[in-house]
């Protein structure tokens, strides 16, 4: 009956683990509530605002009713006809903007001059905006954010892949709720996002961040026939070249000068087209054009966090009529610089005011639930009424297109600000957690303080039609101000408030936790058949809770490969100290301490990579062939190097394998050797230096991979089968376990070492020889009374330096605890098609290959590392138990301190930009680690409990 428990025990662990981790996520990362309503043209009559606010002076002077009939609307006037959204995927602001606005120039910069020249030229209908994106700054979330006006919710990155349509009312359904006829081409995100929108749609899949030109080219055939085209009022064209080799090959790379080369051609071509079309009576006399990104990146093509370089992208507007050259000065936010070539102003808008800003340039409603403003400078610039410095106020005719156009946008400004105030109650109402009472009255305050002096005052002189009516400029400019102060209050606190924490679930959530470790470390105290605690157990405890405590900090979690590979370091000297002390096993001692010494300098260079220096800009994931750039003897070494190293863990496969196996257990790990041969071949087929026939670049490329995917499933499915269905009667029982953890290890590492790119047979070397120094090094310890350690239970020192080194290698091979720290494209190595459920696996295994997958399944060798002769199978079935139920702890313990972390942190300034994805990282792990360890019980321990 106890062993049976003891087989369960880890499923239990798992199930109890998963309900804290849920409860404490809804409390933490709560996803908006989406109102089921929409925006309709006949709700403008329950608004204090007018429905045309210029109606009535266009129709006393021109004195035809008909004008009337012909000026009839929607929520606002329509200030353009026709649009034209390209959306650069991954556009930088660095792309676009001059270098004299940056320190330093650099390679990719001033590569788009088409967009310069048009926003530099005097005189010019276009302009240049930073834009900024509200984090996390995934492709989903911005097309959300863009198109519905609203703030999505940091949980809305788990859906970056395989996106679900947008439900809530967004520009979208708005335009074609409207009559208006959308064309889309390009990122097939669209068209998951919204289906049955498009009257046309040439979809291309985006998820195969290699491939830099599929999508691009699908634009590039289809926008300038559309542009000659009269069946259609909004374009949308989403290129992604720029995004996937910043991915690939990072912003510092000839890749990406091509992209934006390609991309300057092809914009001179949409602008001469569209000028071409823009005479009076033209096609696209009243079009306005728009060039942007969703988001921007970092040196190293990463996006999904808070940094500036990836919520700072851009926005290029040009219009085709010619308006004077100035926005009026109290709604300018340009930044200018004088240069040998003039004057230039770069202004900025926030990406939440385009939903709204375009909906009032259109003359639609504005969605339901958006939030941001119209942004005075892109609506004067679509209006055509830009200059009010250099107008002569003196002259009549001025004059009247001044007051015009700030009628229309005042009245404009009212509908947004009653539209966000509508808004703002219905969520309230709706949703389990709005806004609070408090912040709920100061809105309401401030909106009724705008009604009010709109209804007494702007509203009268908005609605004057005598000739001796004197439009007063400054109540109208001061009426502006009030709604754009509104506005920006109300976003900025849904910014603040949008996901207010349920501290309940999270205080559920976190105490689960807690009581779980109370409970496993009551369960281990238990087990153990050996009285007394030893010192190494007690300084594995302190290195737990010294790492555990470094969460609080987020400098710590910064540096959390430097501080697990001190620790490890610790633990080494501890244990060079008792093997001089027994003059005994001092070469592994020291060979552990040189291996963390070279964990270290790989973390460094994994973290200079992080921080985007282009010496680690290579195509390949590994920091192998990043190191080795710009030097022929480097580079040869790091072509060769990995290929040796394969060699030397097939040469030890094979020793292991002749020296323990027989039967067919012995000839399906003999499969390893083959599956790393066609990593070599595949490493070869892959060198850029290599110029091989299009046949063989192609086997290399698919069929190597796919083929080393099929050999090592086969594997596992025969180990499967073999746990299954055959009779364990072996009376050494420890050979046994043996055989098995080598076989499972045999399995999995060649997938993950192809996956991990040249660096991966480096990883795995480590990873060896770390395990073995540990093993070896296990039984040099003393306990408190000098005495040899005894061995009839676990080494919890070992099993803590083996959860360091697990640490270790995570961050040693390239990786770190953010969405950008994600290398995509090996979840496409061997495939070219994007498939959900196959690439996250792919992904998966990469990220956690080595830190996670191959730790916890050879874990079972600090077992059999113990000096301990024969031992029977329940002592065997004991240790392996408590050894993982241990490992299993040590990870909980220190996510546990994650989760503590964040809470602690959680109105802190990098909560979203570092310590939530700290958080889905840690979590992530730790339901992987312990699936891992029911797995792996199943598999060693079947055939020992009946």
């Amino acid at each position: 009956m106890e062993a049976r428990w003891k087989k369960w025990c880890p499923w239990g662990i798992l199930l109890l683990h998963g309900l804290a981790i849920l409860m404490f996520t809804k409390g933490f990362l709560l996803t908006r509530t989406e109102l089921p309503y929409y925006s309709n043209c006949s709700d403008i009559s329950v608004s204090p605002c007018l429905s045309s606010p210029d109606a009535n002076v266009d129709n006393h002077s021109s004195g035809h009713s008909e004008n009337a009939k012909q000026d009839q609307h929607c929520w606002s006037k329509p200030a353009v006809d026709r649009l034209v959204i390209i959306i650069l995927d991954a556009l930088r602001f660095d792309f676009v903007a001059p270098s004299a606005f940056f320190p330093e120039k650099k390679p990719w910069m001033d590569k788009l001059p088409v967009l310069q020249n048009l926003a530099f030229t005097q005189g010019s209908s276009a302009k240049i905006f930073k834009a900024i994106a509200d984090p996390p700054t995934t492709s989903l979330q911005r097309l959300k954010g863009l198109t519905t006006g609203g703030l999505p919710t940091f949980v809305d990155v788990g859906n970056s892949f395989g996106a679900p349509a947008i439900v809530e009312d967004n520009l979208i359904h708005q335009l074609v709720s409207n009559g208006k006829r959308v064309v889309m081409m390009g990122d097939d995100t669209w068209v998951q996002l919204f289906p049955d929108h498009f009257n046309k749609s040439y979809p291309y899949p985006s998820f195969n961040v290699k491939d830099l030109d599929t999508v691009d080219n699908g634009c590039n055939t289809h926008i300038f026939e559309t542009l000659y085209q009269e069946d259609w009022d909004v374009l949308v064209a989403h290129f992604l070249g720029v995004d996937h080799a910043g991915h690939i090959f990072g912003v510092d790379s000839a890749q990406m000068i091509g992209k934006l080369e390609q991309y300057n051609q092809i914009l001179e071509k949409v602008i001469e087209t569209l000028v071409r079309k823009s005479e009076p009576g033209g096609l696209h006399e009243n079009t306005i054009l728009l060039v942007m990104g969703d988001h921007g990146q970092t040196l190293n093509g990463d996006h999904g966090g808070g940094s500036a370089e990836e919520v700072e992208t851009t926005l290029f507007a040009m219009g085709f009529k010619q308006p004077p050259s100035v926005v009026p000065h109290e709604f300018d936010s340009s930044s200018c610089l004088l240069d040998s070539d003039g004057k230039k102003c770069v202004s900025s808008i926030q990406q939440l005011d385009f939903a709204a800003t375009v909906s009032a340039l259109l003359g639609i409603p504005f969605p339901f639930g958006s939030i941001g403003s119209v942004n005075a400078e892109l609506y004067a610039l679509a209006a055509g009424t830009w200059n009010w410095r250099d107008l002569d106020t003196s002259n009549q005719k001025h004059q009247s297109e001044m007051e015009k156009w700030m009628k229309n946008y005042v009245n404009t400004l009212c509908v947004n600000s009653w539209q966000v105030k509508r808004y703002i109650d219905v969520y309230s109402a709706s949703s389990i957690i709005g806004f609070s009472s408090e912040d709920l009255a100061h809105i309401s305050n401030k909106y009724a303080e705008l009604e009010e002096n709109w209804s007494h005052s702007i509203r009268n002189l908005l609605t004057c039609q005598t000739e001796s009516c004197s439009l007063v400029m400054a109540q109208i400019t001061k009426q502006v101000n009030l709604y754009l102060d509104f506005l920006s209050h109300v976003s900025e606190l849904a910014r603040s408030k949008w996901t207010e924490f349920n501290l309940k679930m999270m205080g559920i959530g976190l105490g689960t936790m807690i009581l779980s470790l109370l409970i496993i470390s009551l369960a281990l105290w238990s087990m153990p058949t050996v009285s007394g605690i030893s010192f190494e157990s007690i300084f594995a405890f302190l290195v737990v809770v010294i790492r555990a405590c470094s969460f609080l900090s987020n400098s710590f979690i910064l540096e959390e490969g430097k501080v697990a590979c001190f620790l490890l370091a610790t633990t080494g000297i501890v244990k060079l100290r008792y093997s001089i002390m027994r003059k005994g096993m001092l070469v592994e001692a020291i060979l552990f301490l040189l291996l963390v010494l070279g964990l270290r300098f790989t973390i460094e260079i994994g973290m200079s990579k992080q921080a985007a220096t282009s010496a680690f800009m290579h195509a390949s994931s590994s920091w192998i062939t990043g190191i080795a750039l710009g030097d022929s003897l480097w580079g040869y070494a790091a072509e060769v190097g990995p290929l040796l190293v394969l060699v030397v863990l097939s040469c030890i496969v094979y020793k292991v394998i002749t020296g323990n196996f027989q039967g067919i257990q012995k000839y399906i790990v003999m499969l390893t050797i083959p599956s790393y041969i066609l990593v070599a071949v595949h490493w070869v087929l892959e060198n850029d230096t290599q110029n091989l026939p299009l046949l063989f670049e192609g086997i290399g490329r698919n069929y190597i991979p796919q083929a080393i995917y099929a050999l090592g499933c086969s594997q596992l499915l025969f180990l499967a089968f073999g746990m299954l269905f055959s009779e364990d009667k072996v009376a050494d029982h420890k050979n046994s376990l043996m055989m098995k953890t080598l076989s499972m290890l045999s399995a999995w590492s060649p997938m993950i070492i192809l996956l991990s790119g040249k660096q991966g047979s480096w990883i795995a070397l480590a990873s060896i020889v770390g395990g073995y120094c540990i093993i070896r090094l296990q039984n040099t310890g003393k306990d408190a009374n000098g005495e040899k350690a005894r061995t009839s239970s676990f080494n919890l020192l070992a099993v803590t330096q083996w959860n360091l080194l697990a640490v270790c290698l995570f961050f040693a091979s390239g990786h770190w605890c953010a969405f950008d720290g994600l290398r995509y494209g090996a979840a496409f190595i061997g495939f070219d098609e994007f498939v959900l459920v196959r690439q996250a696996m792919l992904l998966t295994l990469d990220t956690f290959g080595f830190s996670l997958i191959l730790p916890v399944i050879g874990l079972p060798f600090l077992l059999l590392g113990l000096n301990q002769t024969n031992p029977g199978k329940n002592v065997l079935f004991n240790q392996l138990s408590q050894m993982y139920m241990a490992y299993g702890l040590i990870t909980a313990t220190t996510v546990t301190a994650t989760i503590l972390c964040v809470t602690i942190q959680r109105r802190h300034l990098m909560v979203w930009g570092l310590f939530a994805p700290k958080f889905v990282f840690d979590v992530v792990g730790l339901v992987l680690t312990e699936v891992m360890i029911c797995l792996a019980s199943l598999f060693y321990f079947r055939r020992w409990v009946v």
